[in-house]
C-alpha cells in the first residue's frame, strides 16, 4: 500500500511539473522530471534599476586628508552632502589611506573608492552615531555602520578600493563578554549587548548598488541590506579572516528585503557567507516583513558557515531564492536552513543549482531547532528583580500562542551539484509528525563524502540521480518520513 501511495505521489508531481515548467521563463535549469518548480518569472525584476549620474566632486577639495591618523569623516560627508544638494553625481578621493567614522550616502550620490584608496574605520565607537535599526532579528538601538545608506533612492558605493573596518578590537570585546555572559546563563543576549560596527548598512532604501569594493575585517556583519528593495551587490570581496576569525562576521545579509541581486562576489568570513533573514521571534512576527525574490549567482564562498543560509531569523518568511553557478571552497555547508521553535515564518521556494563544492562539512542541512543556547531567551533567577534593558525585554517576549512560533520549510530544490571531500552529505530533520520538512527535491548530484547522513520527519522528500561515494558505504539513515524516495546510489 505504501509503495502505491509513493508511486501515485511521484506520478502526480511529474504531471504537475510538466504543466508548470511549460510556463517557466528559464528552461536552462535542470530540476528533474519529478520536481514541480514554480514559475521563475520574478527573477527578471531583481536588482537596482537606476545609477547615479552627474558631476564629479573630490572629497579632498572639502578637506579630506590621506593620513591614517587624521579623521576625514567631516570632509567626506561635506562632499557627499554637496553632491546631493547639487543634483547628484560621484564623490571621489585621491590615492591614500583615510581615517573615517560613519558616513551617510545620499540619494543620487555614488561614493567611488578607486583602486589605490582605502577607508580605515576608526575604532572609536563615539564616531558611529546610534539609532534604531534591526540587529540579529530585533529592532533596537545600535551604532551606525561605517558606510550607511538610510532612507535613500538611487545611491551607490563603487570602485576597486577598500573599506578596512579593522574589527579585531570588536572581536576581542565580544569574546571577553561572551566568556563572562556564559557563566551567568546569558549566552542568548551577549550578541545584542556587545555593540559592534557593521561594514555597510542599506536600510529603508531602493535602487541601491554596491559594486567592486573590498570589505575587510568588519567588526560585525559585512554588508547588511535591511527593509530595502531593488538592490544590487555585485563584484564585492569580503575578507573577514585577516588577523583572526571574527565572531558574527557574516559576509552579506539580506534582511526583510525584496528584489535583490547578488552576483560575482567572493566571501571569506567566520559566519554565514550569504545569509537570508526576516526577523526573530515576537519582534520579527510584529514587523512581519518577508525577504523574497533574491537571485544569487556566480559567487564564491571560502571559509564561513554557509555558502547560502536561510535563517535562523525566519519570522517574516523567506521565499523565492534562486542560487546558481556558485562555488563553496572550505565552507561549512552549501545550503543551510535553520530556525527555532519560537521564530515562526515559512521558508519556501528555494532553488540551488549548478554548484561546485570542495572540502565542505555538508551539502544540505535543515534544522527547525537550531542552536538552543542562542535561540531561546531565558532570564536567570538572579536577574528577576533587576530593571532590564529594552532589548532584553524584546528578546524575552514570548510568542503567544506558541504555535505561531513554529517555522515551516518547504519547496526546496537542489540540482546539478558536484561536491568533493564532504564530511556528511545531508542532515535534515523536522521535529515530529506535525512539524515536518516538506517537498524537498534533490536531482543530479554527485558527492564524495565520508558519511551519507540522516533525514527524519520529512514529507515528500525525493532524490533522483543522486550518487554518493561514501567511505563507509552505508546508506542515508531515513526515519519517520512520509511519501519519500530517499534511495541515492551508494558507491
Amino acid at each position: 500500500m505504501k509503495r502505491k501511495i509513493m508511486l501515485f505521489a511521484l506520478i502526480a508531481t511529474g504531471i504537475l511539473a510538466v504543466c508548470i515548467l511549460s510556463q517557466a521563463k528559464d528552461s536552462s535549469y535542470d530540476w528533474g522530471n519529478t520536481s514541480p518548480v514554480n514559475d521563475l518569472a520574478w527573477t527578471k525584476q531583481v536588482g537596482s534599476r537606476l545609477q547615479p549620474a552627474g558631476q564629479t566632486l573630490s572629497a579632498n577639495s572639502f578637506g579630506a586628508i590621506a593620513d591614517s591618523t587624521v579623521l576625514s569623516t567631516e570632509a567626506i560627508q561635506k562632499a557627499i552632502d554637496s553632491c546631493a544638494a547639487n543634483g547628484g553625481g560621484t564623490v571621489t578621493l585621491q590615492s591614500g589611506y583615510y581615517l573615517t567614522g560613519a558616513l551617510f550616502i545620499k540619494s543620487g550620490v555614488n561614493l567611488r573608492l578607486d583602486k589605490d584608496v582605502t577607508l580605515l574605520a576608526t575604532p572609536d565607537i563615539h564616531c558611529y552615531p546610534e539609532f534604531r535599526s534591526r540587529i540579529a532579528g530585533i529592532e533596537m538601538i545600535w551604532p551606525s555602520a561605517v558606510i550607511n545608506i538610510i532612507g535613500q533612492k538611487n545611491a551607490s558605493v563603487s570602485g576597486e578600493g577598500r573599506l578596512d573596518c579593522r574589527g579585531k578590537s570588536w572581536w576581542n570585546k565580544y569574546w571577553e563578554m561572551r566568556r563572562s555572559y556564559e557563566t551567568k546563563g546569558l549566552r542568548w543576549v551577549v550578541d545584542y549587548d556587545c555593540k559592534r560596527i557593521r561594514g555597510i548598512l542599506v536600510e529603508e532604501s531602493s535602487d541601491i548598488s554596491l559594486t567592486g569594493i573590498t570589505l575587510m575585517r568588519t567588526g560585525f556583519w559585512g554588508c547588511h541590506v535591511l527593509y530595502s528593495d531593488h538592490c544590487t551587490v555585485k563584484g564585492i570581496t569580503v575578507d573577514n579572516n585577516i588577523g583572526g576569525h571574527g565572531p558574527s562576521t557574516d559576509g552579506i545579509d539580506i534582511d526583510s528585503s525584496t528584489n535583490i541581486l547578488i552576483e560575482d562576489c567572493i566571501i571569506d568570513c567566520n559566519d554565514d557567507n550569504i545569509c537570508i533573514k526576516s526577523g526573530r521571534d515576537a519582534d520579527g512576527l510584529r514587523v512581519n516583513r518577508p525577504t523574497e525574490n533574491v537571485v544569487i549567482r556566480n559567487c564564491t564562498a571560502r571559509s564561513g558557515a554557509g555558502l547560502v543560509t536561510c535563517g535562523s531569523e525566519t519570522s517574516g518568511s523567506i521565499r523565492n531564492i534562486l542560487c546558481s553557478d556558485l562555488k563553496a571552497q572550505g565552507t561549512s555547508t552549501v545550503l543551510r536552513l535553520k530556525s527555532a521553535l519560537s521564530r515562526g515564518g515559512t521558508v519556501e521556494n528555494i532553488y540551488v543549482t549548478r554548484i561546485k563544492a570542495d572540502s565542505v562539512r555538508h551539502v544540505l542541512t535543515a534544522e527547525l531547532n537550531w542552536n538552543p543556547s542562542y535561540s531561546y531567551s531565558k532570564l536567570p533567577d538572579s536577574f528577576q528583580t533587576e530593571e532590564l534593558p529594552e532589548h532584553w525585554k524584546t528578546l524575552l517576549t514570548p510568542v503567544e500562542p506558541a504555535y505561531k512560533g513554529y517555522p515551516r520549510f518547504r519547496n526546496v530544490y537542489l540540482s546539478q551539484i558536484e561536491a568533493t571531500h564532504v564530511t556528511e552529505f545531508i542532515s535534515a530533520s523536522g521535529i515530529n509528525d506535525s512539524l515536518r520538512l516538506e517537498n524537498f527535491y534533490l536531482h543530479d548530484i554527485k558527492a564524495q563524502t565520508l558519511k551519507a547522513g540522516k533525514i527524519s520527519f520529512c514529507k515528500n522528500f525525493n532524490m533522483t540521480e543522486v550518487t554518493l561515494s561514501t567511505a563507509d558505504r552505508r546508506p542515508i539513515i531515513s526515519e519517520n518520513n512520509l511519501y519519500s524516495n530517499i534511495h541515492p546510489t551508494i558507491n
